[in-house]
């Protein structure tokens, strides 16, 4: 079974020759305990042409020491990564495959390199005998196993905080090594260096397709691309934090497909829509597959929420219960389905056109303009689009049609705010204000949105509590505060736009 940690460290150069600092006087340690030397032998896996290696994701089988198995490891931060361990087999475990397979695709794992360390350890300890972080010294080589690599050998100097310990303790030991004399290593881990040590002649170092011509980041195709792989990387990112069912990974993955479907729409000037509209289209399909468990948990939240706030006495009937097996019926097998969905040929499928779109992006005319110029008029088309259905909305009477035309409006304002998001690297504070403005709209129109679906559960709710023989009167009473809460946000929304529709928001995006 597949456990868990996260893997904070530094890493300095050495030589044979480099003298240990003494790790007892680092302010805080009370104690160094020499642990002795382990050999360690580890074989890396990733596709033939690297792609593990690419996205900084590692894949070993080690022996020796005290973890000896499968080890993957997903970067987190400079320095931080997300270690997943399974148990020592021959074979890849099916588990850790699935967790890399965005990356790897169809491609067949291979033995990329062996290293070989000579491990001498020594424990970092507190005034009451607390692990603070393990000291390491290695002494390593390296094996190229795929065909035309070579052999390389170095040593270095690791500090691994212990588990749930503070990360500012790292930074007071590497103070005590830098003065010392030592330096941070320049590769990020030893299989980077090991692969650029041993790499055959002429071979380039693993790195992330780029397109081959790209139109610089001066230019407006160059800001757009650039936010595109931005949402692809973190698509790619948050599948496996899906896969093992990570709080909030559903939500951003969605968030990532969505942003990349509204800078589709928003900069179509710059993008030619005959080639993105079939991938928006895929991006949305996958939004709706992976929602249905997010969406059904929100909603079950939102209503044991008001539920918890109604009255003891009012709560006439087994309410709590009749929403427990609700929430089961519509919930049941729903994290199941998502992961089935990115084992899918379809998503698969989709990646690879992610990739194709951005090796050989369909740039328009417009791509080549002064991105200062192009790009704010894309935001303020997006805005032009969401003031008409927000004028709309507003001029309807209080009933299901404006419940559809502010869900229109939601979307649009939704669209305006990923807009203003991807402009804000390039236009910097008056982009931020402008998002910070759309999401205000946003949430009003949300919020009332969510009072919609929540009213027609209740609804549900109350037919099959009344179809059972119970009373209906707990949810008739919630369905009325939906309704209030409805209302609430419909009069909040005039406000709220005035402050979003001031022209000086949109002047100072143009300068």
């Amino acid at each position: 079974m597949a456990d868990t940690k996260r893997e904070i460290e530094r890493k300095y150069e050495a030589t044979p020759e480099t003298r240990l600092p003494d790790p007892g006087k680092v302010p805080g340690v009370s104690a160094v305990v020499d642990k002795g030397v382990v050999e360690l032998d580890a074989v890396y896996y990733d596709t033939a042409d690297l792609r593990l290696a690419a996205a900084s994701i590692t894949l070993r089988r080690r022996t020796g020491g005290s973890d000896a198995g499968w080890h993957l490891k997903l970067p987190v931060a400079p320095g931080v990564r997300e270690e997943i361990t399974a148990t020592l087999s021959d074979t890849v475990p099916g588990g850790l495959t699935r967790l890399v397979r965005a990356r790897t695709r169809d491609a067949e794992l291979v033995p990329v390199v062996r290293l070989r360390s000579s491990r001498d350890i020594r424990h970092l300890l507190d005034g009451d005998g607390t692990l603070l972080a393990e000291l390491s010294r290695d002494s390593v080589r390296a094996d190229r196993l795929t065909e035309g690599g070579g052999k390389a050998a170095w040593d270095e100097i690791e500090v691994e905080l212990a588990d749930g310990g503070d990360p500012s303790f790292l930074d007071t030991v590497d103070k005590k090594f830098r003065k010392a004399g030592l330096a941070p290593a320049a590769a990020p881990s030893k299989l980077a260096r090991a692969l650029a040590d041993t790499a055959p002649k002429g071979e380039r170092a693993p790195q992330q397709p780029s397109p081959p011509a790209d139109p610089g980041p001066e230019t407006a195709g160059g800001q757009v691309l650039a936010y595109v792989r931005e949402q692809a990387d973190a698509l790619l990112a948050y599948d496996p934090a899906v896969r093992r069912d990570l709080p909030d990974s559903v939500h951003q993955m969605r968030v990532a497909t969505r942003r990349m479907r509204s800078a589709f729409k928003t900069f179509r000037k710059v993008l030619d829509r005959s080639v993105t509209d079939p991938v928006g289209e895929e991006l949305k399909w996958l939004a709706a597959e992976l929602g249905v468990a997010r969406d059904q948990e929100v909603l079950a939240e939102r209503l044991k929420s008001r539920i918890d706030d109604v009255p003891r006495t009012l709560l006439l009937g087994p309410v709590r219960g009749r929403l427990r097996l609700w929430s089961v019926a519509h919930g049941s097998g729903a994290r199941r389905k998502a992961v089935a969905v990115l084992d899918s040929r379809r998503y698969l499928a989709l990646l690879e056109s992610l990739d194709t779109l951005l090796a050989d992006p369909p740039l328009l005319k417009a791509a080549g303009g002064a991105a200062a110029r192009v790009i704010p008029a894309a935001v303020i088309n997006d805005y032009a689009r969401l003031e008409g259905r927000i004028h709309h909305a507003l001029e309807l009477p209080s009933g299901e049609a404006r419940d559809l035309a502010m869900h229109d409006a939601r979307k649009a304002a939704k669209r305006a705010r990923y807009a203003g998001e991807a402009a804000t690297p390039l236009l910097g504070k008056p982009a931020k204000r402008f998002t910070k403005r759309m999401k205000a709209v946003q949430k009003v129109l949300g919020d009332h949105q969510d009072s919609v679906v929540a009213r027609e559960a209740l609804r549900n709710l109350a037919i099959q509590a009344h179809a059972a023989g119970e009373s209906a009167f707990a949810w008739g009473l919630l369905y009325g505060q939906e309704e209030a809460a409805a209302a609430q946000r419909e009069a909040e929304l005039p406000g709220v736009w005035e402050k979003a529709s001031a022209p000086k928001l949109r002047a100072d995006l143009t300068g």
